[in-house]
């Protein structure tokens, strides 16, 4: 038994057991059970307010737990705080350089912190800042340069875990290309990436799992699909036909299954509550006009969001209630 304790432990970067972290009256984690398993990229979601910047500095040991516990790596986030920074690299949100430092020194002086010596060039040259900036003092990079640089002093160490909030802010379209790959490539090597981003295209493209916070609250968990089936929330569907058939529209959307049906030129969109019914929609328009194609998509990601982030997800008798999907 204590062999296979043991082993779950090695296997898992982030341990929540009712994390809690008040702040007077005010509540701002409540009770957080969650799991991040060593070697994936999670991504850790939720409104302004949700509570993803404290649960954040309860795991880097910046804040004490209320009550509840947190490990990292193994390591307690309380008592071996200290020890666990050396062992994680972290990019805050809104990171600002020091102004009269180059690039060079920046990546140097982390080193130092971790007591490692760390091979500047390659660091920078991995997080694309521009060779002609290394010298220059930072006081004059434009954000986009700053969160490079911040992610090069992240990577100092060649840490097991990497703690991002917000990493493709600032950054061009370009940028947020690199930034998907270095997340990928490290997670390939076995690194560990948490983070949290309000930008879903990221998420969505590089996640194995995600976590949404609603005020405090775990409000779902699980990998996308996980939690794109375990939501009530619209499914488009849009089918080409050989010819409009007269009302279409409106006796679609009397349907108990159709949310809404929109007829643009030869096509009809239907949205729906549940994947399940796309057959029978595409047998009911079948049987007035000959269909052409039919094109099905996924709920977007947006959507899902606004449900479980905002407290719109529901079950189909309309109670609200959280959805902490595990894969």
């Amino acid at each position: 038994m204590r062999a296979a304790v043991l082993c779950r432990v090695e296997m898992t970067a982030i341990v929540t057991d009712n994390l809690t972290k008040r702040f007077g009256d005010l509540v701002a984690v409540d009770g957080l059970d969650m799991t991040v398993e060593r070697g994936e990229v999670f991504g850790f979601l939720g409104p302004n307010g949700a509570g993803k910047s404290t649960t954040i500095n309860m795991l880097l040991g910046f804040l004490d737990p209320t009550s509840g516990s947190a490990s990292v790596l193994g390591e307690d986030v309380v008592s071996d705080s200290i020890d666990l920074r050396t062992r994680i690299g972290v990019l805050p949100e809104g990171f600002s350089p020091y102004d009269r430092l180059t690039a060079r020194e920046h990546v140097a002086y982390a080193g130092g912190i971790k007591n490692c010596d760390p091979d500047v060039e390659a660091l920078l040259e991995r997080v694309g800042l521009q060779r002609e900036a290394w010298d220059r003092k930072a006081g004059g990079y434009s954000k986009g340069m700053c969160q490079r640089l911040a992610l090069a002093t992240a990577l100092v160490g060649d840490p097991e875990l990497l703690l991002l909030d917000e990493p493709s802010s600032g950054l061009d379209p370009e940028g947020m290309a690199d930034m998907r790959d270095l997340i990928r490539s490290e997670a390939e090597s076995g690194t560990t990436v948490f983070f949290s981003s309000h930008i879903l295209s990221e998420v969505e493209a590089v996640c194995d799992r995600i976590a949404i916070l609603r005020d405090g609250n775990l409000s779902a968990l699980g990998t996308l699909d996980d939690l794109r089936a375990g939501t009530v929330t619209q499914v488009p569907m849009a089918l080409s036909v050989e010819e409009v058939p007269g009302g279409i529209a409106g006796s679609l959307a009397d349907l108990d299954a159709v949310r809404t049906a929109t007829v643009e030129d030869s096509t009809i969109r239907v949205e729906l509550d549940d994947p399940a019914h796309k057959i029978d929609i595409i047998n009911y328009v079948d049987e007035r006009t000959g269909i052409e194609d039919v094109i099905a998509e996924a709920a977007s990601l947006e959507a899902m969001f606004e449900r479980y982030a905002n407290g719109a997800d529901q079950t189909a008798d309309g109670e609200t209630e959280p959805a902490e999907v595990t894969a």
